[in-house]
């Protein structure tokens, strides 16, 4: 579609489809129903006038297959029945039984040829079909009968058009011209039609039409413009552009128009210079400059103007529409790529301020704050919106989060239970909520629940390497099946055979099983991983070296835990009494 021309729609296929339904209804209601022959017996007639009302009311009522029995009927007791044709044909088509309905609509045209709605009806159908010339001849008949509906030419025309039966679409133009005179959807129909058929000369004239008809219309110097682009006549196109420019300095269109033309030339500078214009025009809606800043920061990877010109083109759309809460989502998102993750979370919270009913801004705020690990604010936003939007699992999923990370352990549970009404078929987030059940229940000492939930989720998801992990740790602190322990740990490690957390712990299931040197080598793994930097790590390689016999390096890695600061309430006793203790 031409950006700079507001079409002023004649009508539309839909607008015809609404009036007819409109019109319709009321001939289902008031009027009697076809009669039959009058070789049709009394009785006969009766009982035809009986079943046509009875597949009405059915109808009207919604019950689509009754009405069909009923109309049918009518059909044996009448074959030659055009009204009982045409109420199966709306059923049919309506349930997408397009050749049906066409079938029975071209019986009833021929038993009942003067019946517009028939025709109304059966050009629709075709067009939906692409028979395009076929709904437009039917048009055409339309007009024919009554040549002062200008609905009927105008889909004639169009339908034409769409038919690639150019001339004859140009003539039906040009007779609605004639009865309304110059329109800008007429002269743009027209353009586009000589310029499909090659015809640039004529399509030019459309064009040049409206601008001697009105000289000081910036738009039809837009789509002259646009014209010029599409032939790639980018000279004259530039032409007209500044064109509006003199018309209208402060159209605001034209401004990014004249920034894509020249982002297309690689002109760095020209496209800068109008972008910055463009925004800091007030004329223009915010909406405009929200969607051409989305449109020039798409492809970070190649980004056409620098990050200093991002920059300055946010701080103005902020500064000049700084009350509108889409800048607002636009500059969080921006705040977002820049890894301001507080800041961004500031801006969505003002997005709220008027947009408390929003959910995406919601989960998107609490989402941050989780990234920021701030679960106070998970916690009490999560809280918020859950009241705000009961029905939203996920806001569950985040609040569980929040209460685990604040050891709020009941409440977790609680929270879950509550949310898992919520949950539906969502089988991802399921495995969330027993993956969260499972470990508030561990908190709990409620050891068997929690077991059960770390069961269920790795037979929901056989690759949840975390859950596998967890359930496997557990297991090897609780000193119980150490078998089944180190089968799932194996499974996470050997998916995961950089992963420094994964290592650990099947190092620890195998210091358990008393397997000291299998668990030194998976520890020195897990160290060259990461793991130097965790306390927790560090500490267990000193356990494995310990019970190795080499007490001085395990002393050694128990200092370094300490200083780390991440470390077990033995830690200290073990460096005071250089020997490894349990509970």
């Amino acid at each position: 579609m031409n950006k700079y021309l507001a079409l002023i729609a004649i009508v539309s296929v839909l607008a015809t489809s609404c009036k007819t339904a409109q019109k319709q209804a009321k001939t289902d209601i008031q009027a009697k129903p076809e009669m039959p022959e009058q070789t049709i017996s009394d009785e006969e007639k009766n009982e035809f006038e009986y079943t046509f009302i009875e597949g009405l009311k059915q109808k009207i009522i919604g019950n689509q297959q009754a009405a069909i029995g009923y109309f049918s009927k009518c059909l044996e007791i009448n074959p030659n029945s055009s009204s009982a044709m045409f109420e199966l044909a709306k059923i049919h088509s309506s349930n997408g039984d397009q050749t049906s309905s066409s079938l029975l609509l071209e019986k009833a045209i021929n038993i009942d040829p003067e019946n517009k709605w028939y025709k109304v009806l059966l050009a629709q159908i075709y067009q939906q079909g692409k028979q395009y010339k076929k709904a437009a001849d039917l048009y055409q008949q339309l007009h024919n009968s009554d040549p002062e509906n200008l609905e009927y030419l105008y889909m004639n025309a169009a339908l034409l058009s769409s038919a690639e039966k150019y001339d004859l679409s140009i003539q039906a133009y040009n007779e609605l011209e004639k009865k309304i005179g110059i329109n800008d959807q007429i002269s743009v129909e027209k353009q586009q039609i000589y310029q499909a058929a090659g015809k640039k000369k004529e399509a030019l004239a459309e064009l040049q039409k409206l601008i001697d008809n009105n000289p000081k219309e910036p738009r039809y110097y837009g789509l002259m413009a646009d014209f010029y682009l599409s032939e790639n006549d980018e000279a004259n196109a530039l032409k007209y552009y500044l064109k509006i420019l003199e018309i209208d300095p402060d159209n605001g269109f034209v401004l990014f128009s004249l920034t894509s033309f020249y982002r297309e030339k690689d002109d760095k500078e020209k496209a800068w210079e109008y972008a910055r214009k463009g925004f800091l025009n007030k004329s223009v809606e915010v909406e405009t400059k929200i969607q051409y800043y989305l449109m020039m920061t798409a492809d970070q990877d190649d980004p056409f103007f620098t990050a200093d010109q991002i920059n300055e083109l946010v701080d103005i759309l902020v500064k000049t529409n700084g009350g509108d809460y889409r800048v607002y989502t636009v500059y969080a998102e921006y705040l977002i790529r820049k890894g301001q993750l507080a800041e961004a979370r500031d801006q969505l919270r003002k997005v709220l301020e008027t947009q408390k009913d929003n959910y995406l801004i919601w989960e998107r705020m609490i989402l941050i704050s989780n990234d920021l690990l701030d679960f106070n604010s998970v916690y009490s936003d999560a809280a918020k919106a859950v009241d705000l939007f009961p029905n939203q699992p996920v806001l569950y999923a985040l609040k569980a989060v929040a209460c685990l990370q604040l050891e709020k352990y009941t409440e977790a549970i609680d929270i879950l239970k509550e949310g898992e009404t919520y949950l539906l078929d969502n089988k991802p987030l399921k495995i969330q909520f027993e993956l969260y059940k499972a470990e508030a229940n561990y908190k709990l000492d409620r050891v068997a629940e929690a077991f059960k939930s770390f069961d269920e989720v790795i037979n929901l998801d056989p690759e949840n390497w975390l859950a596998m992990n967890n359930y496997a740790y557990y297991l090897s602190i609780r000193n119980e099946n150490l078998e089944k322990a180190e089968q799932l740990s194996g499974k996470a490690v050997r998916a995961n055979p950089e992963n420094a957390t994964y290592l650990d712990t099947y190092a620890w299931v195998l210091f358990m099983r008393k397997d000291y040197s299998l668990a030194k080598f998976y520890m020195e793994t897990a160290m060259k991983n990461g793991g130097e930097k965790s306390g927790v790590i560090i500490e267990h390689y000193g356990d494995i070296l310990f019970m190795l016999g080499e007490t001085t390096k395990a002393v050694e890695q128990w200092k370094k835990a300490l200083e780390n600061g991440d470390f077990s309430e033995f830690l200290t006793e073990k460096i005071k009494q250089q020997r490894y203790i349990d509970k």
